[in-house]
């Protein structure tokens, strides 16, 4: 097998001089076996290898000049993307760090670390909505507070009309009263009592006010007493 023949990119024949020296045996002896050859076998077989290398060295050589044409072909593309242009950026100069170093430290003095006019106005305006937010939360009516009572109301004797007693009853009318179901319960001696659930305001109706006013019906009510008190 003839030797490899090792070839740089940039097409240089590397074993040149050996074969140059080769060949120059071979063109001197007329073909016929070098100084110091032992048999005309030892002069073929160096034929042979000039023969070899001749043609490896042929084939390189096309090889490169390929990769040469393609490596052009590239370079070209590039510039043409580039803008036709391949050269690299230039340095900059040391004034010109200078300036750009010192335009950065001028945009860096120009950031405030510690807030600015602008956070104390977004401040100022959060702390107002908050106020205001405060201030109509206060105005708003929280839940009204209320009481489910059950009163017993009961006449003089058996002979008092509840059905009358019972409308007296339902007369009086305040802010934050509603009357409710009612029924005759019976006491004693064939004496009735009406029992009557209200619902009331807490703040806008005084049960005690209330009772007051019932046992102004004189002719029907002889005492008014709570049976039931609960907070709605």
């Amino acid at each position: 097998m003839p030797a490899k023949v090792q070839v740089e990119q940039t097409g240089v024949f590397l074993q040149k001089p050996d074969f140059e020296a080769a060949e120059a045996a071979f063109y001197a002896s007329g073909g016929k076996p070098v100084k110091g050859a032992t048999s005309s076998s030892a002069n073929d077989k160096w034929e042979k290898k000039f023969q070899a290398l001749e043609l490896e060295n042929k084939t390189l050589k096309k090889t490169v000049d390929e990769l040469v044409s393609r490596i052009s072909k590239l370079e070209t593309r590039l510039s043409s993307i580039d803008g036709g242009s391949t050269q690299a950026p230039k340095a900059k100069s040391p004034a010109a760090k200078a300036n750009g170093a010192g335009k950065k430290a001028e945009d860096e003095d120009d950031i405030d670390l510690f807030g600015s006019d602008d956070d104390e106005e977004a401040n100022a305006a959060r702390d107002q909505r908050l106020k205001e937010y405060a201030e109509k939360k206060a105005k708003k009516p929280g839940p009204i507070a209320k009481s489910n009572v059950v009163l017993d109301i009961k006449p003089w004797d058996d002979e008092t009309d509840m059905k009358a007693l019972e409308q007296a009853v339902r007369s009086l009318q305040m802010d934050g009263l509603i009357w409710g179901v009612s029924k005759l319960v019976p006491v004693a001696y064939n004496i009735k009592k009406l029992q009557i659930v209200c619902v009331v305001e807490d703040e806008k109706v005084s049960i005690d006010e209330l009772s007051e006013k019932i046992t102004e019906f004189e002719d029907y009510v002889q005492s008014v007493d709570v049976a039931a008190f609960n907070k709605i």
